[in-house]
């Protein structure tokens, strides 16, 4: 009896079912990306048609030998790895209530890297986001919802979020680790760690869709002041093609400290952990050198100029025109700070406000209250808290606007956001008077749905619609101009101020009239004679 499934039927057959589950299996398998370390297996999320890669380590684990070591190259892997979950997060204590984490722990292995990527992006080449968080450089977590990189992969951009270490352990200075040091150099190993993920992104990020020539970096608050630390240092200017600055900068009232200052805090802070040699201090548990730094009469530690990764000032560097010649969007928020705070909660009266701002100002008061006057409640509560916000942020980030308006050589776009948090959802909080430090992290990054906290608004929805679009066009583009969004021009003189896009509610150019508050700000913290 012949044979009615012959051999090439018998192929056919298992070939026409192969092709027919193919579409199946493909679904089924994890989406792999091969870097210069191994393969990684990561996540592909159906609903927005993006490949998410988390826990990517970019540099050896900070550890042991390393602790207090520039960051050094990740070892390779076999197999493929899966990166479906978050690493640690660095190092830190529990200072900021706002910070909510998905990350696998804390430890002091935590240089790890995250990538929201199109599913359909392979070799496209589209425009990369580079994002550093903020918390004052002793807290936060590229995990956080609020910096979470789908909502802008979902508009054709490879999103990044990056671990860098905090604290004592990013930023301690010793006159021995300087000695070890081949540059001499000590501190800011939070910075370096910056840098060594952008020389990651440049070497691999192509194999995630991503074109490593068009990198855009940002940041919001200690992310900021990376982000222009970063275009000032000569070991990662060149690896950005962009920067966006959400409020803070290592220029004006933020410059980092001499690095004599830092070793002599360093070796201070050495003795009170009983550590005779830096042996001991890498030794010593990382909890107790956590403990140890939160003590109330530590300095804090925070950048440095290092003689390395900032040769000279950040001032000094902009001045020359030695910074990254890049394109640049910045901006600070409407409430920075508050006059809760400036007044010491006492009440805002003009013999309180007086009081407190010749507490600040001392021989300068006078010329203060002319600039930021305070005769009645409604002045005070108003001007006291834009003091309270230059002072504290806002004017570090003018400073920064102002340097590369004149030796960038690249436009600046420069912006106040105003738009204030809705009512919470629990009741526990009416809306905020103005936009907080840090509030508009989830309107530019398209992440309101990720914070059930507060009951956002039809309003809320289309400011973060416009403010995403803005961020979206920069990054693709180099300016923040596009389709259906109100146009925002240069930052450029006009009428005795200075052009500045409002965004909020009513998002429109104006025309910003407070150069002579933060000139003001310059001369007083430096000590001038006025």
């Amino acid at each position: 009896m012949p044979d009615t499934y012959s051999l090439p039927r018998r192929l056919g057959l298992v070939l026409a079912l192969t092709l027919a589950c193919s579409p199946l299996l493909a679904a089924d398998a994890p989406p792999v990306a091969t870097v210069a370390t191994g393969r990684l297996a990561g996540i592909h999320d159906a609903k927005t048609g993006l490949n998410e890669f988390k826990g990517i380590p970019y540099a050896a684990p900070p550890v042991g030998p390393l602790r207090w070591k520039p960051p050094q190259p990740a070892l390779a892997w076999k197999d493929a790895r899966k990166a479906d979950r978050f690493g640690p997060r660095c190092m830190q204590r529990p200072i900021f209530s706002d910070m909510v984490f998905r990350s696998d722990g804390m430890s002091e292995d935590c240089l790890y890297l995250n990538v929201w990527a199109p599913a359909n992006g392979a070799g496209k080449k589209l425009p990369v986001l580079v994002y550093f968080y903020g918390g004052g450089f002793v807290g936060g977590d590229g995990s956080e919802p609020r910096y979470d990189g789908a909502a802008l992969a979902q508009r054709g951009i490879v999103t990044v979020t990056v671990n860098y270490r905090l604290d004592v352990f990013g930023f301690l200075a010793t006159p021995e680790l300087a000695a070890e040091s081949p540059q001499h150099a000590a501190g800011n190993y939070g910075l370096l760690d910056q840098a060594a993920a952008l020389a990651w992104v440049k070497q691999n990020i192509a194999a995630f869709g991503g074109d490593p020539d068009q990198v855009t970096i940002g940041g919001e608050s200690a992310g900021s002041m990376s982000v222009s630390a970063l275009m000032a240092s000569p070991l990662s200017k060149g690896l950005m093609r962009g920067a966006i600055g959400e409020s803070g900068s290592v220029l004006g009232n933020l410059e980092p400290r001499p690095l004599a200052q830092t070793l002599q805090e360093g070796s201070a802070f050495a003795r009170r952990v009983n550590a005779s040699s830096l042996q001991q201090l890498r030794k010593a548990s990382a909890q107790s050198l956590l403990d140890a730094a939160g003590q109330k009469d530590v300095p804090e530690f925070g950048p440095t100029v290092d003689g390395y990764f900032l040769p000279r000032s950040p001032t000094a560097i902009y001045a020359a025109g030695e910074q990254a010649h890049i394109p640049l969007l910045l901006g600070a928020n409407s409430q920075e700070g508050s006059y809760v705070n400036l007044l010491d909660k006492a009440a805002p009266d003009p013999a309180h406000y007086r009081a407190a701002v010749q507490k600040q100002f001392g021989e300068h008061a006078d010329a203060a209250l002319k600039l930021y006057p305070g005769t009645n409640e409604a002045q005070i509560k108003a001007n006291g808290t834009a003091l309270a916000g230059d002072k504290f942020i806002a004017y570090s980030t003018w400073a920064w606007m102002r340097a590369h308006r004149q030796t960038g050589q690249a436009p600046v776009f420069y912006y106040f956001f105003n738009q204030a948090r809705p009512a919470k959802r629990d009741g526990s909080a009416g809306p905020n008077a103005g936009a907080v430090h840090s509030g508009e992290i989830e309107y530019a990054l398209g992440n309101l749905p990720g914070n059930a906290v507060y009951a956002w608004t039809q309003t809320d929805r289309q400011v973060s619609e416009t403010m995403q679009g803005y961020w979206a066009q920069f990054i693709k583009t180099g300016t923040p101009n596009g389709p259906g969004l109100p146009h925002w021009p240069a930052a450029a003189d006009k009428d005795g101020g200075l052009l500045r896009q409002t965004i909020g509610a009513d998002t429109r150019t104006q025309v910003d009239r407070d150069a002579a508050r933060y000139e003001f700000l310059q001369r007083a913290l430096a000590g001038e004679h006025l």
